[in-house]
């Protein structure tokens, strides 16, 4: 199965599937508007600002499993996010990321690349707000990151998969 094929419903509730991503670079993070890693739009507005308009797309999937560190509606997070980071970049309705009830996509993503180096036990699962994959243009995942890993740190990745067609 294709990354494309995968639907998510947007903030406004608007259900969708990724092929209008189709041969754009996508960056694709869990997030949480109540973590101390919440900085981190900041960083993603940034990277989304500079190369958006040579191919970037991130696409911000709330997320309430970690630390219950985003209780808020989809216009909560919508204003939240708009109001203290600028965000523009696509974001979608609050999701799940592990467990019996993961959203499809960040099933799939999750099987994509191999296990954090830092899950001991080899989980693929994700362990907090703000992990990142990146997925090429043709919609494989080429790389997971962490969620201390800053936007601004996966820029240079970035700006080499955005040369290469």
């Amino acid at each position: 199965m294709s990354i494309y094929a995968y639907q998510a419903r947007t903030l406004d509730g608007q259900e969708t599937d990724l092929t209008p991503y189709r041969n754009k670079l996508l960056l694709i993070v869990n997030t949480a508007s109540q973590c101390g890693l919440t900085p981190q739009y900041e960083g993603l507005q940034r990277l989304y600002d500079k190369y958006a308009g040579q191919g970037l797309e991130i696409l911000g999937f709330p997320c309430n499993q970690f630390g219950a560190q985003e209780p808020g509606t989809s216009e909560e997070i919508g204003a939240f996010c708009k109001r203290n980071y600028g965000v523009t970049f696509p974001m979608f309705e609050k999701i799940e990321v592990n467990g019996p009830d993961a959203h499809p996509l960040f099933q799939y993503l999750k099987e994509q690349v191999p296990p954090p180096a830092e899950a001991e036990d080899g989980s693929r699962e994700i362990r907090w707000n703000f992990t990142k994959f990146l997925v090429d243009r043709d919609g494989r995942v080429a790389a997971r990151f962490e969620p201390a890993v800053k936007p601004e740190d996966i820029e240079p990745r970035i700006r080499e998969m955005l040369s290469v067609r």
